[in-house]
């Protein structure tokens, strides 16, 4: 089935931004990355403990941050587009990343993990809701 035409509602306008910024996020993570002591890096300030994980990571933290980057611009078109694609693509990222919140939070004892966990659910719960399921065509979640 091709994705509706029409413009999609302000929920699903909002979720596509919300997936568009973390495009972006992911996209400046990768710049800060690569251009260490550069115009990017007092926004280590904010996460510190990112920073030190990143950097012990290596290269692949430039793969698992191109990853995220490319995820969440393509849940952000599909989401947009009313694509079934976008929908499984968002629910699957948001899911992910409320276990990944959940278990941050659990093993490093870092409880402002557990922020991210009522937000996740909370987009998850609308996602799935009848009235927007009806937007991505018949059996979006099938």
């Amino acid at each position: 089935m091709a994705p509706d035409v029409r413009r999609p509602s302000v929920g699903l306008i909002a979720i596509s931004a919300f997936f568009a910024v973390g495009a972006a996020a992911s996209a400046l993570t990768v710049v800060a990355l690569l251009t260490p002591g550069g115009g990017l890096e007092p926004m280590w300030v904010l996460n510190p403990r990112a920073h030190e994980g990143f950097r012990s990571m290596g290269p692949w933290a430039f793969a698992l941050m191109g990853t995220v980057g490319l995820a969440c611009a393509l849940a952000a078109r599909g989401i947009w587009t009313r694509a079934r694609w976008g929908y499984r693509l968002a629910l699957t990222i948001l899911a992910l990343n409320v276990v990944g919140d959940a278990a941050n939070a659990l093993l490093s004892g870092d409880l402002r993990s557990l922020l991210g966990v009522p937000i996740g659910g909370g987009l998850i719960a609308y996602l799935s809701s009848a009235r927007v399921r009806a937007q991505f065509g018949r059996s979006a979640a099938g």
